[in-house]
């Protein structure tokens, strides 16, 4: 980083810092909330009353219901990060890898890291035949998971534990909607062996197209 860059940076006030505390805690509520209500659901108004602060308070931090939605989206996709993709990724390349992101994935909807499920499939139901930021905002950030999966299933081919003959756009696409599926029914049907078949599936899958140097699954 250039010298001038770093000079130019000066640290946060104690004022600011607080700020940002204050922010990061209206979003974290404010993801469990639309995870629950949805997005639309998600208001200033709402938001200040489950938080017992002001509108005017609120209203400093986010000019408007969609700075609102999409600060929120960006919040859930943060959390995801940290909790299910980072951790993942530190396994070995390869089926470890592949693996660990897919149960990270399962696990976090069984442990409610978001009160109301997987936020960004609820997310992605409630604006997939709109228009505007905030469904854009989704749809690139569902691209974004999907081709992560993508990577982790061609990284296991390239150890040589899944068959070069699987397409791991296709199996990318597989796992995406055996997830999808097992969110609908565990949400709307209130089907508590949805994951678990889920999870049974994948496994299946996987075993299909491993190869004899592929270790074995858990």
């Amino acid at each position: 980083m250039p010298a001038s860059l770093r000079a130019s940076r000066k640290p946060a006030t104690r004022h600011q810092a607080r700020g940002i505390r204050t922010r990061d805690a209206i979003l974290r509520r404010a993801v469990n909330i639309a995870s629950i209500e949805g997005l639309e659901g998600l208001t200033v108004g709402r938001l200040a009353e489950e938080l017992r602060m002001s509108k005017s308070g609120l209203f400093a931090h986010f000019g408007s219901k969609e700075d609102l939605q999409l600060a929120t989206v960006e919040t859930a996709r943060q959390i995801f990060i940290d909790q299910i993709t980072r951790p993942a990724l530190a396994a070995p390349k390869g089926l470890p890898r592949l693996w660990n992101l897919l149960d990270r994935w399962l696990a976090h909807v069984e442990q409610e890291l978001f009160a109301g499920g997987c936020f960004f499939t609820a997310a992605s139901f409630e604006f997939d035949g709109r228009r505007g930021p905030v469904r854009d905002r989704i749809a690139a950030i569902m691209r974004e998971w999907v081709a992560v999966l993508d990577r982790a299933v061609w990284e296991a081919q390239k150890a040589g534990h899944l068959s070069s003959k699987a397409s791991p756009t296709l199996l990318a696409h597989e796992i995406q909607s055996m997830a999808i599926g097992a969110h609908w029914a565990h949400q709307l049907l209130d089907d508590r062996m949805a994951y678990a078949r889920a999870r049974s599936t994948m496994r299946e899958r996987l075993r299909s197209v491993a190869t004899p140097k592929s270790p074995r699954l858990p």
